[in-house]
């Protein structure tokens, strides 16, 4: 398979729409469409399918720069704003510049959807799940990869990566532009990086925000975030170690790590394993909040004596990631195509030497079921095309935001991505925070990525203080009350 190009001439049907934009029911004056683009772009005589559009457009005409497309979530939604991103974005500057423009990428949201079947998973959910349940996964994975394609078919090969950037440049053209601007997250990155190989003189200027790292596979991407979250686990239990007159959990980073195993166990044997594993997804979320240190290391010190109402009290609200579908009999089928146009291993004993490691290694946060089969060990079909080659050749000078403890995006990956397409690099220092720029409140980032997406100023590799502070807990013999680092 070779990556496929495509002459624009063969899209000047598709390119030549005229959309009928409509007020959206939101009454913030944006405005939503439809338009029609290839599901196969090599064959644009081909299916058609739509894509939804909201605009919002710039609020002084004199000074309109062109269009901005912002994307994240996923692949496949998981909270991807889509069409919502224009009034997610009309309280920073963008709209002194840019008609904002959202999307939901194809498959998604109100666009011609793609859809798999929900299949009831048969391995429990258990963060540390032990050998004698690792076929249970695997089946699940072939089962779910099975409904998938009953229902998805053919146009599965048609929802990738390359293909939504391929939809995003048929955005511009119908729109009438020269070149888009673009703000991506997460997934959204690796859109925009994929868009700016393919169309290097298309992009004109990039911010992406909490991004994949440009080499790995899904698969990769995926195992990563147990580390991430080991990570923080990690730098928690030094600050808590620093602390040992507070928190009771040894004044060592070994020590608490050794509080932290010794109230699994408890969880496990006051309240079984559904809960002993909420315990460690509450690891991971509330270590890479930094705000939430001091809550957590009260959590771990009860926990490792208490009993199962204080279980209960400490874990009930803990949130799980992915969310478990199970209602209706249908879910959005895109996250299981996408993540198949990169190969992953059919060998069953990889996963489960993986899953070993992960058991051991990196529990918090769920880490271990991030190593587990996934439907790409039975894929249903032959991806179309290879990942498209990553490069900044061509490229306008653009950024790359992220944080140094993000849970989701280690942050290995965003300074892999800015080396690779030698953009700026905006770290967040001690933040477990993720998405950044106009998502969470940080006014230093918002700044340098306002001045540049308007004003046109490229900063130099910044590092940027997080908003969200250690709690103000002086580490022991702290001279007059100074707070520790």
């Amino acid at each position: 398979m070779t990556t496929r190009h495509h002459s624009p001439d063969a899209l000047d049907d598709f390119a030549g729409q005229r959309p009928a934009w409509a007020p959206a029911p939101s009454g913030d004056g944006s405005e939503q469409c439809t338009i029609e683009v290839p599901l196969d772009h090599a064959r644009p005589e081909g299916p058609r399918i739509t894509l939804a559009l909201s605009r919002l457009r710039a609020k002084d005409p004199a000074r309109r720069r062109g269009v901005l497309l912002a994307l994240n979530g996923g692949p496949g939604g998981y909270f991807g704003l889509g069409r919502r991103f224009p009034a997610a974005l009309a309280r920073t500057r963008l709209t002194e510049a840019y008609d904002l423009i959202g999307f939901d990428p194809r498959g998604t949201g109100a666009s011609t959807p793609l859809l798999g079947e929900i299949t009831p998973a048969k391995a429990p959910f258990d963060s540390r799940l032990p050998d004698a349940d690792f076929p249970l996964t695997a089946e699940d994975a072939r089962i779910r990869e099975e409904g998938a394609q009953r229902l998805g078919g053919e146009a599965r090969r048609h929802h990738n990566t390359p293909n939504v950037a391929r939809d995003m440049d048929l955005i511009r053209r119908v729109l009438g532009e020269e070149r888009i601007s673009f703000v991506g997250y997460t997934y959204g990155t690796y859109v925009g990086a994929v868009y700016g190989a393919l169309f290097p003189d298309r992009l004109d200027r990039c911010v992406l925000d909490s991004c994949v790292h440009p080499d790995w596979s899904w698969r990769e991407q995926f195992m990563a975030q147990g580390r991430a979250n080991r990570a923080n686990v990690d730098t928690w239990a030094g600050w808590i170690a620093e602390r040992d007159r507070t928190f009771g959990l040894g004044s060592t980073r070994d020590a608490v790590l050794g509080a932290v195993e010794e109230a699994a166990r408890n969880v496990a044997g006051q309240s079984g394993t559904a809960l002993r594993t909420l315990f460690d997804g509450a690891m991971g979320s509330r270590s890479a909040d930094r705000a939430r240190w001091s809550e957590l290391g009260r959590l771990v010190a009860e926990l490792r004596t208490g009993d199962a109402a204080a279980v209960t009290r400490w874990l009930s609200g803990e949130r799980v990631w992915p969310p478990t579908e199970t209602e209706g009999t249908t879910r959005c089928g895109v996250l299981d195509a996408v993540t198949l146009e990169k190969d992953w291993p059919t060998d069953l004993e990889v996963y489960y030497a993986d899953l070993r490691r992960f058991r051991e290694q990196y529990p918090y946060g769920y880490g271990m079921m991030r190593a587990q089969p996934w439907v790409g060990a039975f894929r249903s079909f032959t991806p179309p095309e290879r990942p498209v080659p990553l490069t900044g050749e061509g490229l306008s000078p653009g950024l790359v935001v992220h944080a140094d403890g993000d849970p989701t995006d280690i942050y290995e990956g965003g300074a892999a991505m800015a080396a690779r397409l030698g953009y700026r690099l905006i770290t967040v220092a001690d933040s477990g925070q993720h998405e950044i720029y106009a998502l969470n409140g940080n006014p230093g980032v918002d700044a340098l990525v306002d001045a540049y997406l308007v004003d046109g100023v490229v900063p130099e590799d910044t590092v940027c203080p997080s908003t969200v502070a250690r709690p103000g807990i002086p580490a022991d013999g702290a001279p007059g009350g100074t707070v520790g680092a």
